[in-house]
């Protein structure tokens, strides 16, 4: 019974539902001009930010009321801190209105990159909040005035409090119920930030005691969180607008493409944020010679695991590294007989007969071992044997051409001859046109 009601309160240790035993969230923090996908794009997550706006503009509206009424800066601080809390809502909110606009000729990624313009506007607005509160605060600290309604200035400390804690306890909820590490974060803030409100009723009851400055420092104490927050928010909002990317967001790339049979190894992977969505470049590599029809059934599986292990995911451009995938046949020349693999102890991989700008070829392929050389006899009975040496790609240690094609027709006996140094490996095969070629 009391567990359940720490957990209901946000104090508790429950987890958020969801089947996965790994955050899907990238990493992402609390920041006043960054929000988190899995918040923005989220029934839930909106209806909480929502709320959380009304409640803390709610708070800020009446702290600057007795601001106004006792003259108190450190109040006057600590409103302005919960009006950058709830104001960072609004200038998002339109970037995520116009975000929805469809990609044109001009702006072929949509308009995501206006929330970073958004970001920027918020970061400048809490600075020169933070800075005129600091200037109050100096200014008192200098010029001692009297404070007065002191108890209107506790309660309006208690209300900051209260308002706080009421918001990090609905988004620590939410955040557990959508699975948002962010939106968690954010709660966990707004209780931090519940701390400070109780600071303004310290400043008052100090004033209370006889200590007329106990008010300017604690609101020059405030505007150093405030300026604490400005930083925070100035690194993420710059790092987005660079490309930059959140610990851990790049770990789910790789993460997802264990999960998917066939993917031998992530060669690259590279993303970027677009707003609040996230565009995904992977290399891959594949069984070497593999068709392309089973290597794109295998980038259709990664790319839905990319969407589930990143919700914010946006677009997957999902490549093969080069020789990894045997190219497909152009038109009149589909007669190329299937691949002959191999697994020998000197090296591992597929010999393919691809179509070239040059005309067909011999392409060897190595999944495992480098640096040996390769020569293809084939046995063409009475005229006797065709030789094709296989000559290494510049820049690519584990791919090899034949300068010339194979003779036609394409079904023939022959051997696959490797040598390394003293080692040599013979290895026969045979190699047939399809039936339909026939």
């Amino acid at each position: 019974m009391i567990g359940d009601s720490l957990d209901w309160v946000g104090f508790g240790t429950a987890r958020a539902k969801g089947g996965h035993d790994h955050n899907h969230s990238g990493g992402h923090g609390h920041t006043h001009g960054v929000m988190d996908a899995t918040i923005a794009t989220t029934t839930r997550g909106i209806w909480a930010i929502k709320w959380s706006f009304v409640i803390l503009a709610l708070t800020a509206a009446a702290q600057i009321g007795v601001v106004l009424m006792s003259g108190s800066v450190a109040l006057l601080a600590d409103a302005i801190h919960n009006v950058g809390d709830a104001g960072t809502a609004i200038p998002l909110w339109f970037a995520f209105l116009l975000a929805r606009r469809k990609p044109n000729k001009t702006f072929t990624y949509g308009y995501g990159r206006v929330e970073d313009i958004a970001g920027v506007l918020i970061v400048l607005i809490i600075l020169f909040s933070a800075m005129f509160a600091g200037y109050e605060a100096i200014l008192r600290l200098l010029h001692p005035q009297p404070i007065t309604a002191l108890v209107w200035v506790v309660l309006a400390g208690l209300a900051g409090f209260v308002g706080n804690e009421v918001v990090a306890v609905l988004r620590i909820r939410v955040g557990r119920e959508i699975d948002s590490a962010a939106l968690i974060a954010d709660g966990y803030h707004a209780r931090t930030d519940g701390l400070t409100s109780l600071a303004v009723v310290a400043g008052a009851l100090g004033v209370w005691l006889g200590f007329p400055l106990a008010d300017p420092i604690v609101g020059l104490l405030i505007t150093i969180a405030i300026f604490g927050i400005v930083w925070q928010s100035a690194k993420s909002v710059f790092t987005r607008m660079l490309d930059g990317l959140e610990p851990g967001t790049l770990d789910e790339v790789y993460h997802a493409a264990a999960h998917v049979k066939g993917v031998e190894q992530v060669i690259e992977a590279r993303a970027r944020w677009m707003g609040h969505r996230l565009h995904v470049d992977v290399v891959i590599a594949v069984a070497p010679g593999m068709a392309l029809a089973e290597a794109n059934v295998i980038a259709a599986a990664l790319e839905e695991e990319l969407a589930d292990h990143l919700p914010a995911l946006a677009a997957a451009n999902i490549r093969f590294d080069r020789g990894g995938v045997a190219a497909t046949p152009r038109a009149g020349h589909s007669h190329a007989p299937d691949p002959f693999r191999f697994d020998d102890p000197l090296a591992a991989g597929a010999l393919t007969i691809i179509d070239t700008d040059a005309g067909e070829r011999f392409q060897l392929v190595l999944s495992r071992g480098t640096g040996v050389e390769a020569i293809v006899r084939i046995d063409r009975g009475a005229s006797g044997i065709e030789t094709l040496v296989l000559s290494e790609v510049s820049g690519k240690s584990a791919e090899y051409l034949s300068a010339v094609a194979p003779a036609e027709p394409h079904e023939f006996d022959a051997i696959l001859e490797l040598r390394q140094g003293e080692m040599r490996a013979e290895l026969p095969f045979h190699m047939a046109e399809p039936e339909h070629h026939h």
